[in-house]
C-alpha cells in the first residue's frame, strides 16, 4: 500500500490497481530498421536458374572498322538514296562471353527456445516477432549488398552497384561539396530516362545547403506517404548504405529496368519455406535442449545491363558549411 499523507488510504491506489489491468504493448521495435527505398525502387527480374546472363552486343577495337560512339560495330543503313543503289548489308554481332550474374545468398539460423513460443505467445507470438525482425536484419544486409559488394576483391564476382559502374561513368566533385552543378554533370551522364538519385542522407542535406546557398531550393515529390526533394524532376532517394568514409561519400544515379536497357535487380520467389516473396524460412530441428532452429536464406543479386545505365559521383563532401548572413 501506498500512503501520500497523514491521513489512511480511503482505497485502492492505482498503482497498485496496475498490477491488475492489462498492458496495451506495441510489437518488438527495431531502430535499425530503414525505408529500404532501393528495393522499392529496383524493377526485380524472376532469375528461376539461379544465373542472369547479361547478353550485349560485341565490341571490336579496329582501326578497319567503323564503330558508334560505344565501340559498337555500325549497323549500315542506307536512307534518302534516290534511284535503285544497292542496299547495304549489315549484321549484328554477339559478345563471344557475356556477363553472367549468379544468385548471391544471405542466410542466419535462428534459435528460439521452444518454452518462450510455448508459455508466452499468448499476446505476441514470440516465434513470428523473432523471425520477423530476422527477416527485417535480412532484407537491411541485402540492400547493403547490392549497394557495396565488391567480390572479396576480385572484380568478376563483384555485382554491388558503387564496383558496377563503369570507370566512364563517374565523375568527381568540382569542388568538395555535392552542388547543382556536379548533379547536372551526373545528368549529363545518364541522360536517358533517369530514374533516381540515391545518397546517403548526410549527402542529401549537404546538396540541400549547396541549393541554399545558390538560391534554388529544390522541389519535392511525394514517394511511399513520404516527401523527397527532386532535381531536374528526378527524385533524390536516401540510403545510408552508401558508406561515408572521413566526411566522404558517392551518390548514385540509375536508370532502371529490361526494357530501358537499366538496372534490374534480381531474385528467386517461390522457394521452399516462402513467408515473404524470395525469403524462405526451414524448421531444422528442435535440440535436445528443447531450443528450435530455423534457416532463414533469401538469393538476389542486382545487374547494369548497359554501362550508360549507372553513373557515380564520387568524392562527396559533407562537411561544408555556409554563413547565410
Amino acid at each position: 500500500m501506498v500512503y501520500t499523507s497523514d491521513q489512511p488510504q480511503q482505497s485502492l491506489s492505482t498503482q497498485t490497481a496496475r498490477n491488475l489491468a492489462t498492458t496495451t504493448k506495441t510489437a518488438p521495435q527495431m531502430r535499425g530498421k530503414t525505408p529500404r527505398l532501393l528495393l522499392k525502387l529496383l524493377p526485380w527480374v524472376e532469375v528461376s536458374g539461379g544465373t542472369y546472363r547479361v547478353n550485349r552486343r560485341d565490341i571490336r577495337v579496329t582501326e578497319e572498322m567503323p564503330t558508334n560512339d560505344d565501340g559498337e560495330k555500325n549497323i549500315e543503313i542506307l536512307s534518302g538514296h534516290e534511284g535503285e543503289p544497292s542496299v547495304t548489308q549489315t549484321f549484328v554481332d554477339y559478345d563471344d562471353e557475356p556477363r553472367e550474374y549468379p544468385l548471391s545468398i544471405a542466410q542466419t539460423i535462428l534459435k528460439v527456445h521452444t518454452r518462450v513460443g510455448d508459455l508466452y505467445s499468448n499476446v505476441t507470438d514470440q516465434v513470428r516477432e523473432q523471425l520477423r525482425l530476422t527477416v527485417e536484419g535480412l532484407m537491411e544486409r541485402k540492400e547493403k549488398d547490392i549497394i557495396n559488394h565488391d567480390g572479396d576483391g576480385d572484380p568478376d564476382k563483384a555485382y554491388g552497384l558503387l564496383h558496377a559502374a563503369d570507370p566512364s561513368m563517374r565523375i568527381s566533385t568540382r569542388t568538395g561539396p555535392p552542388t547543382p552543378d556536379d548533379f547536372d554533370e551526373l545528368l549529363a551522364k545518364v541522360w536517358k530516362q533517369p530514374a533516381f538519385f540515391l545518397a546517403h542522407p548526410q549527402a542529401i542535406a549537404a546538396f540541400g545547403r549547396e541549393c541554399t546557398l545558390r538560391g534554388v531550393p529544390p522541389a519535392t515529390v511525394q514517394l511511399f506517404g513520404s516527401p523527397y526533394i527532386t532535381w531536374r524532376g528526378v527524385p533524390v532517394v536516401p540510403s545510408n548504405k552508401l558508406k561515408v568514409n572521413e566526411g566522404k561519400t558517392n551518390i548514385l544515379l540509375m536508370r532502371v529496368g529490361e526494357a530501358a536497357q537499366g538496372v534490374v535487380g534480381l531474385h528467386k520467389t517461390g522457394v521452399s519455406g516462402e513467408q515473404v516473396p524470395g525469403v524462405s524460412v526451414r524448421l531444422m530441428g528442435i535440440n535436445d535442449q528443447g531450443i528450435a532452429t530455423y534457416l532463414i536464406t533469401t538469393y538476389f543479386s542486382v545487374a547494369c545491363l548497359v554501362p550508360d545505365a549507372l553513373g557515380v559521383l564520387e568524392n562527396v563532401d559533407i562537411t561544408t558549411y555556409h554563413n547565410y548572413d
